[in-house]
């Protein structure tokens, strides 16, 4: 009985493991994994999207500007006294009216708004598209420092757990030695304070990677960080190699990065907005035309047929309108001076964005150098606080320093591998992040 209660059990568990969304339990997570899916959850990349197909339903709106516009118009009046008869005349008596007509207009020119206004649907689709590319970008780079963050945080956690592991047999060789009467109360309980002191570092390395994954899940609108993880970069080709300088990267940058391209975009929009604006000056032309019938009737006596009266009253008819400016307070006039004043507008933020961009990548590339020139100095001291380290280490075991000695050198070895790993990351992020603004492709 019991084993029978047991696979029931079983198998109820794994039912309800299996009708969980397991997406964060697919297993340790790659760079390419996390923004990949950041590109199709992300909240704000979709509203750039919806943005897009916005723009495009206002471009098809003006393409569909150029086509004649069609109506149809059915009426029916009753006149009680004096009405319109079916000779065109009035009568004094009560009458009904019936009328039917279909009638269009057309717009032969319009002082160049509507090629205008189709040019300015194009821009502000191009304009949104480049927003939407945008958008990914920045959703790239927040991942991408998301997850070194991350993995540096692993790193740290892996030399602070190193650092329990080391005070940890070294409380243990104390306390034998306490026990052998080689050491004193004093010493152990001073190991005791260190050990407990490397239990915190941990434990503080441990919660802030939690929280950094927190962040990457909640970038990539994961519904919970349980069960979510990356996967290490693989460092082992690490190698220090030469940098591009800041000049070279934004010549590259400034002709792909979709910041630039979408304030460009602008400034065109802008020019065209000119050129709206002063069709105000302009007169337009237009034909309206269409077919029209009515019936009439004198209530309470004999008329024509309802037929009859419709074929008798047939009347096509065919217009024209000319519109011709001539003064109109002066709107057009100040409608040119704001679309000109728009235009020096989005010139300033053009430059804006181009400076902004050329500070970033000025940023990363010094940071670049800095971090690379940390690594190589850091590497150096690693090495040698590693060394100094093992030599007090052994010195200690054989009783030739005191344990105030030994742990200064032990702490000055877990630093320098801290500031190695520090170092590293920072500059493998740099890096990449400079290869990401001279890229044209992120796919």
């Amino acid at each position: 009985m019991k084993k029978i209660l047991f696979c029931f059990l079983m198998s109820c568990g794994l039912l309800f493991v299996h009708g969980q969304d397991n997406t964060t339990n697919k297993g340790p997570w790659t760079l390419d994994d996390c923004i990949q899916y950041a590109l199709e959850h992300n909240i704000s990349i979709k509203q750039s999207q919806n943005t897009c197909q916005q723009r495009s339903i206002e471009l098809n709106t003006a393409r569909n500007s150029v086509w004649p516009s069609l109506q149809a118009n059915g009426s029916q009046g009753f006149n009680f006294g004096r009405g319109l008869s079916e000779d065109n005349t009035y009568t004094m008596n009560n009458t009904a009216n019936t009328s039917f007509s279909i009638g269009g207009s057309l717009d032969l020119f319009t002082g160049l708004r509507v090629k205008n206004n189709i040019t300015m649907g194009k821009l502000n689709l191009q304009a949104a598209t480049a927003d939407y590319e945008k958008a990914k970008d920045d959703i790239r780079i927040a991942v991408m420092q998301a997850f070194t963050q991350i993995l540096y945080d692993m790193e740290i956690s892996k030399v602070a757990a190193e650092q329990i592991s080391i005070d940890s047999m070294q409380l243990e060789r104390l306390q034998a030695m306490e026990k052998a009467g080689k050491a004193g109360s004093a010493e152990v309980a001073a190991q005791r304070s260190t050990l407990a002191q490397s239990q915190l570092t941990y434990t503080q390395a441990a919660n802030q990677l939690k929280l950094d994954l927190l962040e990457l899940s909640q970038l990539l609108e994961l519904n919970s960080p349980e069960g979510f993880s990356i996967a290490p970069l693989d460092i082992s080709n690490f190698t220090v190699n030469a940098l591009p300088n800041p000049e070279q990267v934004y010549a590259q940058a400034v002709g792909v990065r979709p910041a630039i391209k979408a304030e460009e975009i602008r400034y065109d929009y802008a020019k065209t907005n000119i050129a709206l604006a002063k069709s105000g000056y302009i007169p337009t032309l237009s034909m309206n035309g269409g077919i029209g019938t009515n019936y009439y009737a004198l209530l309470g006596y004999q008329n024509k047929s309802f037929g009859q009266q419709l074929k008798d009253n047939f009347s096509p008819y065919l217009g024209f309108s000319l519109y011709i400016p001539i003064f109109d307070k002066l709107v057009t006039r100040n409608n040119v001076r704001s679309a000109k004043l728009q235009l020096s507008s989005q010139q300033l933020q053009l430059d804006n964005v181009k400076k902004t961009l050329y500070k970033e990548i000025q940023q990363a590339y010094y940071g670049a150098v800095s971090a690379r020139d940390k690594y190589k100095s850091s590497k150096i001291a690693a090495e040698s606080s590693e060394e100094a380290f093992l030599l007090e280490k052994a010195r200690y075991e054989n009783g030739k320093v005191t344990l105030t000695e030994f742990n200064e050198a032990k702490n000055n070895y877990l630093k320098a591998s801290s500031d190695l790993v520090q170092a590293q990351y920072d500059y493998i992020y740099k890096v990449q992040l400079l290869e990401f603004y001279r890229s044209g492709n992120n796919e």
